[in-house]
């Protein structure tokens, strides 16, 4: 990447001022933290997140109001209070241990901070910006007693103040209010709810709630007429960046100069104005990918005169799109597939809950994830502060960015809708840049759902440089697919599973795995953990994690057309210890060189991924075993199981046809098939509790996917795995068909002569 971003960040985070609370108010200490992250006593008491918070829109001037504020908690409808009894921590919420305050807070609640400030002597002339990172989730200002602009209404997206006329030439005092009703109002929530602050027990997949403010807070110096937004969309078609620069106070139509630049020497630069698309030259474009994210330097400038705002930003050149590859929708990355393998990210911390206690915490998860061998990561129903996208931009890693839910258990009304849908504009106007960023996530499990089609439509339209899934989870949990946007998501726990092929959009796995183990000293409520699967032994755990990846890179993906997977997840989150590190971030429960290894085989698998299998639809064929000294067998069912036999000319009639089945499209996968039996129409070759059996069809999901087989090309013939169950194949041991995995428990799942008793030869039919 281009070396002159990091410096210019390095250096902003040391430009702090300003006064501290704003009168004598009582001592303040951290509450204990449930848990102790490697960063928890890292803090600073006083200037906590120093670094700049703004990696993509850059300006050397600037004054963090990070630190301890006075606090105070009244009804939801009291006045300004007249004293602050308590001191916070900003940004970290009042539930939080960092927070110093650690308590529940209600939909019955209003919270109130206040501090001073001076503004820096050097700053005159120019207007002053208040910028809040996030705070959830109505929040009012007032400077020297004078509310600033209208009240802002949302807890993920970022938003400003100019406060110039409302400042004194001294010491200025600011005070906010903040109302969060959390799932007791109609707003976006992701999965934070209101509960008991300390660790308790339960199984839940929500987990505690995040009030106020929770991302950096700070002040910058700018022009009157400024930069406030630069929109860039590399085309790689032509090797240009498309610039749109967005300003304010009276910058519309101004001129404007963009430049890019790699080490110092200029690539390219374009002039026009502000709110017009810029097209800047970018030849020999250095691509970005996961493996060399590369990132250009870029500063955009007004060009009106002296004093004109000139901001730093940064870019990488590539592009997303969905295309046919060997007859399969995929998502490609710069015009070439790459299976996309990562995992399911809260963003949740024991000691910050909704904020990182670092930077360098909130950088350890995503690089946790390269470590791992992951190429993508989604974030899961939580925007996260603008330096998360920056360290993702950075190490490379693919972001699917979910737009968090609005509470599950409710059918959204008018007004919640409106406020949903003007959030999720913000948050993709605010991270539409970050080049690692390649997906918006719509909904999520029918959480909140409505109107699927329209807002795939809206987002495409309104980012149609992105990628869009309506809806992660259509399988799961009464949720209603648009169907439309680029992808079909489905969800299967323990999984991986396989979602059905389509014509129009790839298909992905939204979430699966969820595997389990507890850590005994690094459990949130000891003995409260729960997972989707259990493993009692750490080898377990990582024998049934790499199993499953093996599944999808040998199957799943070349035979079911599957091109990208999340596994849940990253990190346990309070009770749920499903995790590949413990909530703490102490432990890595996982062989990492191991899952590295396996990531990585299936991300090069993908590269060289060709055509799938074809085999005759509509056709009778016969199945032949090719295992030596049984090769004169074949696959036949008897008093409904599976079994194999030999079969030759002089064979029963019988015999003959229950030894022929009917190709047919697969009855769950279109890219796999299902195996009709010949004498039994409507019956199906089909796996129920692993023994393999010709059954009658009862129109289940379960039972279409239990008869649909996958094939990929064997040594001598075709192998065939359960499209539910990559990684599991259809095998013969004691002329019985068992549905086995080499290794497993069971008694069929021998691994002795597995591969020769897993592959099979498509034949003529015994019986026309």
């Amino acid at each position: 990447m281009a070396a002159a971003v990091v410096p210019a960040l390095a250096a902003t985070g040391l430009l702090v001022s300003g006064a501290g609370p704003s009168h004598a108010a009582p001592a303040w200490d951290p509450k204990p933290s449930p848990m102790t992250t490697p960063w928890t006593n890292q803090v600073p008491v006083d200037n906590p997140l120093p670094e700049y918070p703004r990696p993509q829109l850059t300006r050397p001037d600037w004054s963090s109001l990070n630190g301890m504020w006075d606090f105070a908690v009244t009804s939801r409808d009291a006045a300004q209070p007249t004293t602050f009894g308590e001191r916070i921590r900003v940004p970290f919420a009042p539930e939080s241990a960092l927070s110093g305050v650690q308590r529940k807070i209600t939909q019955n609640d209003r919270l109130w901070y206040k501090r001073t400030f001076t503004v820096p002597s050097g700053w005159n002339g120019r207007r002053v910006q208040l910028n809040f990172g996030a705070s959830d989730w109505e929040t009012t200002v007032w400077v020297n007693g004078k509310q600033a602009g209208a009240a802002h209404r949302g807890g993920y997206d970022g938003f400003r103040y100019d406060i110039t006329p409302l400042l004194n030439g001294g010491t200025n005092t600011i005070v906010i209010s903040v109302y969060d009703p959390t799932e007791t109002g109609g707003q976006a929530i992701g999965k934070q709810r209101v509960q008991d602050v300390t660790p308790h027990p339960g199984r839940s997949i929500v987990y505690t709630a995040s009030s106020g403010i929770w991302q950096t807070v700070w002040l910058e110096p700018t022009a009157p007429a400024h930069i406030t937004r630069l929109d860039m969309v590399p085309r790689l078609e032509d090797n240009t960046l498309r610039v749109t620069v967005r300003g304010a106070g009276g910058a519309d139509g101004a001129g404007v100069k963009v430049t890019v630049s790699s080490g110092g020497t200029t690539v390219g630069s374009a002039t026009g104005t502000v709110g017009g698309e810029l097209s800047v030259p970018v030849p020999n474009a250095h691509l970005w990918t996961p493996e060399d994210p590369f990132l250009y330097d870029v500063t955009a400038e007004l060009t009106g005169g002296a004093g004109a705002d000139k901001v730093g930003s940064y870019t990488g050149m590539r592009s997303i799109a969905v295309k046919d590859v060997g007859g399969v929708r995929r998502p490609v990355l710069n015009g070439r597939f790459v299976f996309q393998t990562g995992t399911l990210d809260q963003g949740y911390w024991p000691d910050g809950i909704y904020t990182a206690p670092t930077d360098d915490a909130l950088k350890y998860d995503l690089q946790k994830h390269k470590d791992l061998g992951f190429n993508m990561v989604r974030k899961h129903i939580k925007v996260e502060p603008q330096r998360w996208f920056y360290w993702a931009d950075r190490l490379g890693l693919l972001v699917w960015q979910d737009m968090p839910s609005m509470d599950s258990g409710k059918t959204p009304d008018t007004a919640a809708r409106t406020q949903w849908e003007s959030e999720y504009r913000a948050i993709i106007d605010q991270h539409r840049s970050s080049p690692a960023l390649i997906q918006w996530v719509d909904q999520n499990e029918g959480w909140g759902q409505y109107d699927q089609a329209r807002i795939a439509d809206m987002v495409k339209a309104y980012d149609p440089s992105r990628l869009v899934d309506n809806m992660s989870g259509v399988n799961c949990c009464a949720a209603k697919d648009g169907g439309n946007g680029d992808v079909i998501d489905n969800h299967n726990y323990v999984g991986p599973g396989n979602t059905p092929a389509e014509s129009v959009r790839a298909s992905v796995l939204g979430e699966y795995g969820g595997l389990g183990y507890r850590v005994p000293g690094h459990e949130w409520y000891p003995g409260g953990g729960f997972s989707y699967e259990d493993q009692p032994t750490t080898a377990a755990l990582n024998n049934r994690l790499v199993g499953l990846l093996d599944g999808i890179r040998e199957n799943a993906m070349p035979a079911g057309g599957l091109s990208a997977s999340v596994y849940t997840q990253i990190t346990d989150v309070e009770n749920e210890a499903n995790g590949l590190m413990s909530y703490d971030r102490q432990v890595v429960k996982v062989d990492q060189a191991r899952v590295r290894a396996a990531n990585q085989a299936l991300i090069a698998a993908s590269r060289s991924a060709g055509a799938t299998v074809k085999l005759p639809v509509g056709q009778n064929v016969s199945i032949r075993v090719t295992t030596p000294g049984y090769t004169d067998r074949y696959i036949r069912h008897y008093d409904g199981l599976g079994f194999t036999e030999v079969v030759n000319s002089a064979s029963a009639d019988l015999l003959k046809r229950d030894a022929t089945w009917t190709v047919r499209q697969g009855l769950a996968n279109r890219l796999c098939y299902s195996f009709e039996s010949r004498n039994y129409p409507g019956e199906y070759l089909r796996h129920r509790d692993f023994r393999v059996r010709r059954e009658a069809g009862d129109g289940s999901t379960v039972y279409k996917e239990d008869a649909t087989w996958c094939p990929t090309q064997g040594s001598g013939g075709i192998r065939l795995s359960a499209a539910n169950f990559p990684g599991q194949y259809l095998r013969h041991i004691n002329a019985e068909l068992w549905l086995a995995q080499s290794g497993g428990t069971h008694a069929w799942d021998n691994p002795a002569s597995f591969t020769e008793d897993t592959t099979w030869a498509i034949e003529s039919p015994w019986a026309p």
